[in-house]
């Protein structure tokens, strides 16, 4: 497989090839399963990343950014976006593996490594406890968060309308998250620890960033960012186009 040599400033920890089959992905979930640390986060957060990915199926191709943010000012520092071919195709538990090594390659753009990242994607809420957010946090050695607007596994008591009412997520009768209504009468949206953080410090800094919208504001600008490299807009002064997997 081809790698490519970048300057890099945001480094894997870890690394594993993309290029694998649904049961070699899985085994690599449950191989670093255990690598997932859930502890009290206690470090002040100044900068906050972001990710967003979205698929144009026509062409094949799958376009990921990162941003990174001031918290809790949520003024924009950098935005990278990359743009290649869709290496797996979507299975229900594997989403790591269909949007993991662009996003990789984006944090490799990143001149300053965030406090904390925001996934469009579940952690430890996840059949296996070990979604995007925390496949992510572990080979980036970054603490992280999981955030969803569907849950993939467990329930919750029903939430009254108001904002900032919250309920745990159950399943396998332990808490996996958080169900969260961030906005009075819209529905909630479902927090999970991703690694190297506390479920408590997850809600508390997912509620900061919530400004006006449902979605955390981190995860909506990274969304409005991919949206527009999709349309074919440079969203950043470096916007590089990789039609190979780093790993």
């Amino acid at each position: 497989m081809l790698a490519l040599v970048l300057d890099l400033k945001m480094k894997p920890a870890r690394v594993h090839s993309w290029n694998v089959s649904p049961d070699e992905a899985t085994a690599i979930q449950m191989n670093l399963r255990p690598k997932v640390e859930v502890c009290d986060y206690e470090r002040p957060v100044k900068l906050i990343g972001a990710t967003a990915v979205a698929f144009d199926l026509s062409n094949d191709l799958v376009h990921a950014v990162v941003v990174t943010m001031q918290y809790p000012e949520m003024s924009i520092v950098e935005q990278f976006g990359i743009t290649q071919e869709i290496r797996f195709p979507y299975m229900s538990g594997l989403l790591a593996f269909r949007e993991g090594g662009p996003l990789i390659q984006c944090f490799h753009k990143i001149e300053k490594v965030p406090d904390v990242i925001l996934f469009h994607a579940h952690g430890k809420a996840h059949p296996r406890e070990f979604g995007l957010a925390s496949h992510m946090g572990v080979l980036l050695d970054t603490p992280s968060i999981g955030i969803s607007t569907k849950l993939l596994v467990g329930h919750h008591k029903e939430l009254s309308m108001e904002e900032g009412s919250q309920t745990s997520i159950i399943y396998q009768e332990r808490s996996v998250g958080t169900a969260l209504r961030t906005k009075e009468g819209v529905k909630p949206i479902y927090i999970s620890v991703g690694h190297k953080i506390d479920l408590t410090s997850s809600v508390k800094i997912v509620k900061d960033c919530i400004t006006h919208y449902q979605s955390p504001e981190p995860l909506r600008l990274a969304q409005l960012a991919v949206a527009k490299q999709k349309s074919g807009q440079t969203i950043n002064s470096e916007q590089i186009s990789v039609q190979t997997t780093l790993f």
